[in-house]
């Protein structure tokens, strides 16, 4: 027995292992990659009723031929028929209740279809078929009669097509396909575009097998493994929504998310989680705390100006960072958020005017300059420290922090930036134990799916907050829920009623890389981190196109510990590219990035097998990052890192020949990659 849609029960049907069938089955079911996996169902094709779509409960789904040999319009009945078994096995012994496994069903496959290529939905445009019109009619949930309609599926009778009160929100948050969940309850950066199918970062919010992926240090298309955990997840609230009622399930799994997230990183039950749509969520979420807990003037002093999201600067001052806030609402970038008031913001950047990168004592100095003016004249100072940038620096050091901690009646609190979370569980304790607040994503080193962000905080801090009765200011009811804070709090109790569940899926599907990364035994992931980081690194020195920025800096490190620690070593390495000795120009580095994580072949039809085989393979590193080169040239650089998952999938079966022979097999992605970009670089018209 397998764990996905059963096939081997039919071995004795010969229809179905015809020439003509395997080959339009194989067609349909190589795309089951966003169809959700259910034990027992059977997929049974019929060459006898060619017209044929029938919903046996339970048992099978049976599809004509006249399906078939439309590949599409046979994915989309499948995708329906699918997600009514799933609801269907949901609702127990209340099987007259199958007015919701129509409703719910038909919701699903309508997003289903709306999130098809325009390819693909081009083919569907002129085909008169039940399920292909109602979607197109996009009727309301609520309007039943064409689920009279779509009896004729099943066959079943129901009792009542009244719509149940309590269905409601389960419709509305979990009657979604898992990809769209994925890309839910965020901002506009999330969403696809319809040709691609891929976001602002390059990536899906369904898994990307085809296209070699380095991009941790931006963002990455969810694995295979992650989304079906998560996509499992879906179909267990479904049920337990609807034997325990949604509230009570959601709240349950928010504290199940948190909980497995404390145990990943061995916190204590004392620190505090607050989920957030985005790491620039977390710093908005900073300012309100901030503001909440100190009547004095507050300044934020934001180390790394240059390397951290292009909104975090307007989150800490309370403005609107976006267009459209996580839960949707239309606002004006730039604004003033109801309830905030004036702070100072002072920004430290990592590079000169020059482009530069400025020394750890220069950085330090300017960081104690700033805390000290700012603390003469009486302000709450609020010090966002730096533990590995998008392009992986620190700042400031450890001894410059105790330096600062002699300064006479300091008020100040310290916010450790660890959004690319490149940190083992000891840093992340030692942090918290010093009463420092530090923010994470399950997005970047971990390869969750964008946007995972979170706040760690301290018990120290949390007990602050516990006890103070002020109210968050008003306008964060347009971010966030009263469900994303700790229940204890007063200060939430006037944010919004309900919850987002793009945010928890997320999560969901971070969690499970972390587990799967912790898995792998301590010595061999560090091992294969090595073997794998000092490879990348002498390819991109031996590439004399690529020029890496990472050689000669000063590493400022908050920490120090002898042992092995993931932040100690470089995991993310940054290089212009050179063409004829001379950086690319910032415009031709962000469309190489585009065409390296793109299939080139039709530009190569006239050339070998290897060269369109290499023009042909996707591959998704990290994206632009603005830098001037030589001091003079507007440029940017492009960054390949090693993720979680570079480990996580090479321990299998807890083979260790296997383990390092699996990262030689990614080293190989790394050789290939890098030769694409010399398949570019030597085709210059396809930069113009």
């Amino acid at each position: 027995m397998t764990n996905n849609i059963l096939l081997e029960n039919q071995y004795k049907r010969s229809s179905l292992f015809e020439k003509e069938n395997v080959n339009y089955l194989v067609r349909i079911l190589k795309r089951f990659n966003t169809v959700p996996k259910i034990n027992n169902v059977n997929i049974i094709t019929s060459t006898t009723e060619p017209t044929i779509f029938k919903i046996v409960p339970n048992k099978s789904i049976i599809i004509g031929t006249s399906f078939l040999d439309k590949p599409i319009l046979a994915l989309v009945y499948l995708r329906y028929g699918i997600e009514w078994q799933l609801w269907y096995k949901a609702l127990n012994n209340e099987k007259e209740d199958i007015t919701l496994c129509d409703i719910a069903a038909l919701e699903v496959t309508r997003i289903f279809y709306n999130l098809l290529p325009k390819d693909d939905k081009e083919k569907l445009e002129d085909l008169d078929f039940l399920l292909i019109n109602l979607i197109k009619r996009n009727l309301d949930k609520d309007s039943l009669p064409q689920h009279e309609e779509l009896l004729s599926y099943h066959g079943l009778k129901t009792s009542s097509s009244i719509f149940k009160e309590s269905w409601k929100p389960i419709i509305e948050n979990l009657a979604k396909p898992t990809e769209y969940l994925l890309m839910s309850g965020g901002d506009l950066r999330l969403n696809i575009d319809e040709i691609q199918l891929l976001n602002k970062y390059g990536c899906r919010p369904f898994p990307r097998p085809d296209a070699f992926t380095f991009a941790s240090s931006t963002a990455s298309s969810v694995s295979n493994f992650a989304y079906d955990k998560t996509d499992k997840v879906r179909s267990i609230l479904i049920r337990n929504s609807l034997k325990n009622g949604f509230q009570k399930t959601t709240i349950e799994f928010s504290e199940l998310l948190k909980s497995n997230l404390r145990k990943n990183f061995k916190l204590s039950e004392e620190c505090e989680i607050i989920f957030s749509p985005s790491g620039t969520d977390s710093a908005l979420q900073i300012a309100a705390i901030t503001q909440i807990i100190s009547d004095k003037e507050i300044t934020h002093i934001l180390v790394a100006s240059d390397e951290t999201g292009s909104g975090v600067a307007s989150a800490l001052k309370g403005c609107h960072f976006e267009n459209t806030t996580a839960l949707d609402i239309p606002i004006k970038k730039g604004d003033r958020i109801e309830g905030f008031r004036d702070v100072n913001l002072i920004k430290i950047p990592f590079r000169d005017d020059k482009g530069a990168l400025k020394s750890s004592s220069q950085l330090d100095q300017e960081v104690y300059d700033a805390v000290s003016k700012t603390n003469k004249l009486g302000r709450h100072v609020v010090l966002h420290t730096m533990d590995q940038s998008k392009l992986g620096y620190q700042s400031p050091t450890d001894n410059l922090i105790k330096k600062l901690n002699s300064l006479v009646s300091l008020s100040m609190q310290i916010i450790v930036d660890g959004s690319q979370l490149r940190l083992d569980p000891k840093d992340i304790q030692n942090y918290l134990s010093k009463g420092y607040i530090v923010t994470v994503t399950g997005s970047k080193f971990f390869t969750g799916p964008p946007y995972s962000g979170a706040l760690f905080l301290p018990k120290s801090v949390s007990k602050v907050v516990q006890s103070i009765k002020n109210n968050l200011p008003e306008g964060l009811t347009q971010y966030y829920n009263h469900s994303d804070w700790p229940t204890s709090w007063f200060c939430s109790k006037e944010l919004s009623e309900g919850f987002n569940y793009g945010s928890y899926m997320r999560w969901n599907a971070a969690i499970v890389e972390m587990s799967r990364y912790f898995k792998t035994p301590i010595l061999y992931r560090n091992m294969g981190i090595e073997m794998f980081c000092n490879f990348v690194e002498d390819s991109i020195n031996d590439a004399n196109f690529l020029e890496p920025i990472y050689g000669d800096e000063t590493k400022t490190k908050s920490y120090s510990s002898k042992e092995f620690g993931i932040r100690n070593i470089r995991t993310i390495f940054p290089f212009f590219i050179l063409k004829n000795n001379e950086a690319l120009s910032l415009e031709k580095v962000k469309k190489l990035y585009t065409l390296l994580n793109s299939d080139l072949s039709d530009q190569f039809e006239d050339s070998s097998i290897e060269i369109i085989r290499l023009a042909a393979q996707k591959c998704h590193i990290g994206q632009a990052v603005n830098v001037i080169y030589a001091n003079k040239i507007e440029s940017a650089v492009l960054r390949i890192s090693l993720g979680a998952r570079v480990i996580s999938e090479s321990w299998v079966n807890r083979d260790i020949s296997l383990f390092f022979r699996n990262i030689e097999l990614q080293m190989n992605q790394i050789t290939i990659t890098i030769k694409k970009i010399e398949l570019i670089l030597s085709h210059p018209e396809l930069l113009n």
